[in-house]
């Protein structure tokens, strides 16, 4: 297969390592996003209180009369900020350490405005339970599933995100929250309510299956549109890795099986409704992640069995590339 190449056993080791690292970063992470934003004791007439800060500017809730408990909860709580402090600062150094080397061995990156919507999903539990990585930025995934480079059209000024929860979302504007969190500037493209735009002119796309959308809160943003072939990249086995940032920042990916991907892809090459100049695009990563598939992820297989499984709108995409499929041999850059 042409423009295919292995990863080293130094890149190998480094996505290791790197998972590891960031794993450990994002659960203080998570911990922290849970703690109140500060404990502190107030003085009002002749009694003390203690008080829960919701914010920088002071605003909070009365956790009752200064006693005991009170004083052992406030003291159990700066003591467990101070220690979660320090232990992200040792984290955040160990990370960068890898994100660093991450860089510097020239694996699959990701745009630098991806980093950020992704970490935030993360830190929210979203990736995977509620949201995949369903654009071009899974690529990058991709390759790390596969342990190799392969040179397909890849990063692109904007990001797709697919609503995938199966049970109804009853916390609100969940995606939305998260957009905003993210990046203040963020608002709905009149013209196109299933993106959200920011002042860089970033876009971000939400799709959603028809069987799906129910389940997204009707109050959140941005609001998709059904689409019947959304299905597809609900099947199979998600890939789930993290992938370092053009900025030197790391980020967890949880994108569809590469296979229902990929057949998605050529089946969108062909459509005459999509953009042409995205098409040609469209049919290489299709083809292209096949190839992948098959020299290097077997645990995904393109079988019999697979090929029983699809629908009748993807066969003749899978027919004509099984026609033409490598042989099983790893080829080199």
């Amino acid at each position: 297969m042409s423009g295919f190449r292995s990863f080293s056993d130094e890149q190998s080791r480094l996505l290791v390592n790197l998972r590891q690292r960031y794993e450990a970063w994002m659960a203080l992470e998570r911990e922290r996003a849970t703690m109140p934003y500060d404990m502190r004791r107030k003085t009002i007439g002749p009694h003390d209180y203690l008080y829960r800060i919701f914010d920088r500017g002071g605003n909070g809730k009365s956790m009752g009369r200064w006693d005991a408990a009170r004083e052992a909860e406030f003291t159990t709580y700066h003591a467990r900020k101070s220690a979660l402090k320090q232990a992200l600062e040792d984290q955040r150094t160990a990370l960068a350490e890898s994100a660093a080397l991450y860089r510097a061995l020239r694996l699959p990156l990701l745009s630098s405005d991806a980093g950020p919507i992704l970490r935030e999903c993360d830190r929210r539990n979203l990736l995977g339970s509620h949201l995949f990585v369903v654009g071009t930025n899974a690529i990058a995934a991709y390759m790390i599933e596969a342990n190799a480079f392969v040179l397909l059209p890849d990063e692109t000024e904007d990001f797709d995100l697919a609503w995938v929860a199966g049970e109804p979302d009853l916390t609100g504007k969940t995606v939305w929250d998260m957009l905003k969190a993210v990046d203040p500037t963020f608002t709905i493209n009149s013209e196109r309510d299933f993106q959200a735009r920011n002042s860089k002119a970033y876009e971000v796309e939400l799709l959603v299956a028809p069987s799906r959308a129910d389940t997204l809160d009707t109050t959140d943003r941005p609001r998709p549109i059904p689409l019947l072939e959304q299905e597809w990249l609900l099947l199979g086995r998600p890939v789930d890795h993290v992938v370092g940032c053009r900025d030197g920042s790391p980020a967890r990916i949880v994108a569809p099986d590469p296979r229902w991907f990929a057949l998605h892809k050529l089946w969108m090459s062909a459509q005459t409704k999509r953009n042409p100049l995205k098409r040609p695009k469209d049919r290489k990563q299709g083809e292209g992640l096949l190839n992948l598939i098959a020299l290097a992820i077997p645990h995904y297989p393109l079988d019999a069995a697979f090929e029983t499984a699809l629908p009748a709108e993807l066969k003749p995409f899978y027919e004509d590339w099984n026609t033409q499929r490598p042989a099983p041999s790893r080829a080199k850059w």
